[in-house]
């Protein structure tokens, strides 16, 4: 096999190996297609989407089922590099509506919640979020959202891109907890980076003494006279909260727009979800960096079940996946290898890239050949004047100081980009496993453990 991998030539990759899967992450390499989105009324239009149009908004896609605004900044303008500006600068806002709110209330709702997570519900105080994972029964990630404890008997998880309100239902069909399982009315808005508290203040007024509000943190207040959860949380590692206003079908304009007022002396965006600052601060995203056929601990996941951060077990009685997920943790710390890929950062070659990848790109070893892996979310670190990624490359058993598997720093690859990224189209460009995150965040660990 030579040891040049011809990228132009490629159809469909099985030379990764993921026989520890049903189904392979799609690694048919397209490449950008020029299609036009077909809006419809099959998919859900959220009660921001006008004001995401006025706003700007040129391009969307769909997440959870509802058209998700994915830029504002047209490439000939700057494009998602400007709106990075934005975030890390001054103050922006994002239209996340599509972070459906599934409530769980009830007698039980403490009690369900426990079990569908894999850490423990019991610990989170009322008033507190926290950033949980769901898993099946064979440990696959399900979901990864922010929940929210409203009060004793009321849980919001607010979803990443998949059917959990669907699935929750299914969970509690024979009505074996006491407990109702709704989507409900509520729908966030993030104010992100290094000026969000000032603007907060501006907006809330001595509602909420921001200065001592926790991470995770959340508050009642009234916005434009509306009703709403906020919460000191985002999806950025910037600075931020996240507003969720109660009915928001109804009032989506008056807190729109009483933000809108709020920012304008502190230099205001609306954008996108900031993917290239999230893919700094290795937060990841459901559907692209993992799926349900990913486990805990081969996507970095592993502390939500090890929460002592010891290594030791959660003692929980019973949660969903408990079984198979302790006797693959157990197995890695005996050296066992009980899946295929591993997710890595990593440093890399080629031109800055500035725009969200259309394909996973692929990995070849250090000498080049077939390719092993593939990247999930790359983009350019205007700091590090680098391209960065995260991505899958074969486990090699390396843990961390927690016992918990990790990639092994310094390991060297060749990453497969489009001609329009590579320094010399054809080759490869040379690649180094590194630490993640590539940029702490304004609250470090944010996805980590927090007590409490």
């Amino acid at each position: 096999m030579s040891k040049e991998f011809d990228y132009t030539k490629l159809k469909h990759v099985t030379s990764v190996d993921q026989s520890d899967r049903e189904v392979p992450y799609n690694l048919r390499q397209s490449g950008p297609t020029k299609v036009e989105m077909l809006i419809s009324t099959r998919v859900r239009k959220s009660p921001y989407w006008h004001l995401s149009m006025q706003a700007g908004c040129w391009r969307a896609t769909v997440y959870n089922r509802i058209y998700h605004p994915r830029g504002y900044v047209k490439p000939e303008d700057g494009g998602a590099m400007v709106e990075y500006d934005a975030i890390v600068n001054h103050v922006t806002m994002w239209n996340v509506a599509v972070e459906r709110q599934i409530r769980v209330k009830g007698p039980d709702a403490e009690k369900f919640t426990d079990y569908v997570i894999t850490r423990d519900a019991t610990k989170i105080s009322p008033m507190r979020a926290r950033y949980v994972i769901l898993c099946n029964a064979y440990g696959g990630v399900l979901n990864d959202p922010i929940l929210l404890r409203i009060s004793k008997d009321e849980f919001w998880f607010s979803l990443s891109d998949s059917d959990i309100g669907m699935y929750l239902q299914g969970v509690n069909a024979d009505g074996r907890f006491n407990c109702t399982i709704d989507e409900i009315d509520a729908c966030p808005v993030q104010i992100q980076g290094p000026k969000s508290k000032v603007l907060m203040k501006d907006l809330l007024g001595d509602q909420v003494d921001l200065d001592n509000m926790p991470f995770y943190g959340l508050a009642e207040v009234k916005v434009a006279g509306r009703s709403c959860v906020i919460s000191q949380s985002g999806f950025s590692g910037e600075a931020g909260y996240e507003i969720y206003l109660r009915n928001a079908t109804l009032y989506a304009d008056d807190m729109w727009n009483a933000v809108l007022e709020a920012g304008k002396k502190h230099n205001l965006m609306v954008i996108a979800p900031a993917h290239h600052r999230r893919i700094q601060a290795g937060i990841l995203s459901w559907g692209q960096d993992m799926d349900m056929q990913h486990n805990p601990f081969q996507c970095n996941l592993g502390y939500q079940v090890s929460l002592s951060g010891k290594g030791e077990w959660n003692k929980k009685t019973d949660y969903v996946g408990k079984a198979v997920l302790e006797k693959m943790g157990a197995d890695i710390k005996a050296g066992k290898k009980p899946y295929k890929l591993q997710l890595v950062g990593l440093e890399l070659g080629g031109k800055p890239i500035e725009e969200y990848a259309p394909d996973f790109w692929l990995i070849s070893n250090a000498d080049g050949g077939d390719p092993v892996g593939f990247i999930t979310s790359p983009w350019y670190h205007p700091e590090k004047k680098q391209n960065i990624a995260m991505g899958y490359v074969p486990f090699d058993g390396t843990l961390n100081a927690n016992g918990l598997p990790k990639g092994k720093v310094g390991t060297k690859y060749k990453v497969h980009l489009p001609e329009k990224y590579s320094d010399k189209p054809g080759t490869p460009v040379d690649a180094v496993v590194v630490d993640i995150p590539f940029k702490e965040s304004f609250h470090a660990n944010t996805r980590e453990v927090v007590k409490g």
